[in-house]
C-alpha cells in the first residue's frame, strides 16, 4: 500500500538494536508469540503474532512531559491532546552554523503563539551515523524563554537533543517543560513541510508516571 501523500511521516522508525542516544539502552524487540508457536493455540489455518519490546522512553522520536524534568509535572497520562493533536503549526528552518547555538533571533519575527514549532537543523541526515551525537544543533536557554514568552504549545527539532549536552544542565527543557510546554526530539523529514498552513500530531500512549515515550509524529497539510 502506497503511503498517504497527505500524511506526512516525521518520525524514525525503531528497530531492534538501534541506539537513540548514547549511553541508554537500544530497544529488544522479539516474538512473544510467534506464528508458529500460536499454530498449537488456534483453529487450522488461523495465526497470530504477538510481538514484545523492551525499551526506555527516550526511543527514536519521542515526546517530553514536564514529569521528565519535574517529580509534580504532569505525566504522559495528563497530556492535554489539544498540545499534541490537530495543532497549527509552524516551520523554523534554522541554519546552526559552526557552533550549532540556535539563540532567541532565530524565532523573533515569527507568528508562534498557540502553535507547533519544529526546528528544521537537517541535522536528522546524520541518523544511525556517530555524527549524530556530536555536536549537535541545540536551543539556548534564551531561546527556551523566547518560546515560553510566545505561549508555544509545543516545541520540536530534528537533532540530538534540544539542549546543549556538553554541561550538566538543561535549561531549555527545564524552561519549556516547567512552563508545560512538551517537547519532542529526534524528529526528521521536516523538510518535507511547507513553512506553515499544516497540522500537528504527536500522541503518546496514555501512560501514569512516566514521563517521555516514542510517537509517531506526522503533519497534514492544509
Amino acid at each position: 500500500m502506497e503511503p498517504n501523500s497527505d500524511h506526512i511521516d516525521l518520525s524514525h522508525t525503531i528497530e531492534h538494536g538501534m541506539i537513540t542516544y548514547k549511553g541508554l539502552p537500544a530497544p529488544l524487540i522479539c516474538d512473544h508469540l510467534s506464528r508458529a508457536q500460536s499454530r498449537a493455540v488456534y483453529a487450522p489455518g488461523t495465526e497470530f503474532q504477538i510481538g514484545r519490546i523492551e525499551m526506555v522512553g527516550n526511543t527514536g522520536t519521542y515526546l517530553d512531559t514536564p514529569f521528565h524534568r519535574y517529580e509534580h509535572g504532569y505525566d504522559l497520562a495528563g497530556l492535554d491532546l489539544a498540545r499534541v493533536s490537530n495543532v497549527e503549526g509552524v516551520v523554523i528552518a534554522a541554519d546552526p552554523g559552526s557552533n550549532r547555538v540556535l539563540g532567541a533571533e532565530v524565532f523573533r519575527g515569527h507568528n508562534l503563539a498557540g502553535k507547533a514549532v519544529l526546528v528544521h537543523t537537517g541535522w536528522d541526515r546524520h541518523w544511525r551515523n556517530d555524527a549524530y551525537f556530536e555536536n549537535h544543533p541545540h536551543l539556548t536557554e534564551e531561546a527556551a524563554l523566547y518560546l515560553r514568552d510566545q505561549n508555544v504549545k509545543l516545541v520540536g527539532i530534528d537533532s540530538f537533543n534540544i539542549d546543549d549536552t556538553t554541561p550538566p544542565t538543561r535549561p531549555v527543557h527545564t524552561v519549556l517543560l516547567g512552563a508545560g510546554i512538551p517537547i519532542v526530539e529526534h524528529m526528521t523529514n521536516l523538510g518535507a513541510l511547507p513553512t506553515s498552513g499544516f497540522r500537528f500530531f504527536a500522541v503518546p500512549p496514555k501512560i501514569s508516571a512516566m514521563g517521555t515515550f516514542p510517537v509517531r509524529a506526522y503533519a497534514i497539510p492544509d
